[in-house]
């Protein structure tokens, strides 16, 4: 059995990871330079592919600074500290990134002959990204079922897994340690520094899944703010 497996280098994807490898898969992960603002997070993810002994680790580059219009790919804007509690999507969403990545997985898989995608989307815990919502996998499902000779002229589904899509961080946590998930070898915070900065969105959910845990995160930060 392999499974292709979404692997950032963040919280989510490593436990993803973990998953997986529990389940048996032969894991296929895929990462994306982007163009992001820092490349730390690939070199978590590549870690975390060394950690589970993959198959293959597919690093795709793709310029999605050319389109813009987030904190996460353009330089000249400020990533905000954190708040969590907002109602609109934040300036960190990046355009079309879950779609676009989930694509390119779908042809992976294709070539590697898996069944199965594995995406570390959820939607009780995160930053109102549109591209993490179940009725956006749902949809994606139905195209994909369309979409390649595998499932056209094959018979074949190739199946998007969200293992953590109705988990909280809390959970995600407790589910990653039960698993022995390499969480030092991780990272979540958007300003990619060897420290990670406590104060951004993803650092402040992150920090709150551990802390509600009881589970102390073994990465660096400057600050642990208000979550320790």
């Amino acid at each position: 059995m392999k499974a292709v497996v979404l692997l950032s280098g963040g919280l989510d994807s490593t436990v993803c990871m973990a998953v997986a490898h529990n389940k048996g898969y032969e894991l296929y992960p895929i990462s994306f330079n982007y163009h992001q603002r820092h490349s730390r997070e690939l070199s978590s993810a590549q870690k975390v592919a060394e950690y589970y002994q993959a198959s293959r680790h597919l690093i795709v580059e793709t310029n999605m600074d050319a389109i813009g219009g987030s904190a996460l790919t353009d330089s000249n804007i400020e990533v905000p500290n954190g708040n969590v509690d907002r109602k609109d999507i934040p300036i960190t969403y990046v355009p079309a990134r879950n779609l676009i990545f989930l694509s390119y997985a779908l042809g992976y898989a294709e070539v590697v002959d898996a069944e199965q995608i594995y995406i570390g989307v959820n939607t009780l815990d995160y930053s109102g990204y549109p591209d993490c919502r179940p009725e956006f996998i749902e949809h994606f499902q139905t195209l994909a079922n369309y979409s390649t000779k595998a499932t056209v002229q094959n018979n074949k589904k190739i199946t998007i897994e969200t293992p953590l899509i109705n988990l909280t961080k809390k959970d995600i946590v407790l589910l990653g340690a039960h698993l022995k998930a390499p969480f030092v070898l991780s990272t979540s915070c958007y300003n990619g520094e060897e420290s990670a900065c406590g104060t951004c969105d993803s650092c402040i959910l992150r920090l709150k899944g551990f802390n509600e845990a009881g589970i102390t995160d073994p990465i660096p930060y400057k600050s642990r703010g208000e979550q320790t």
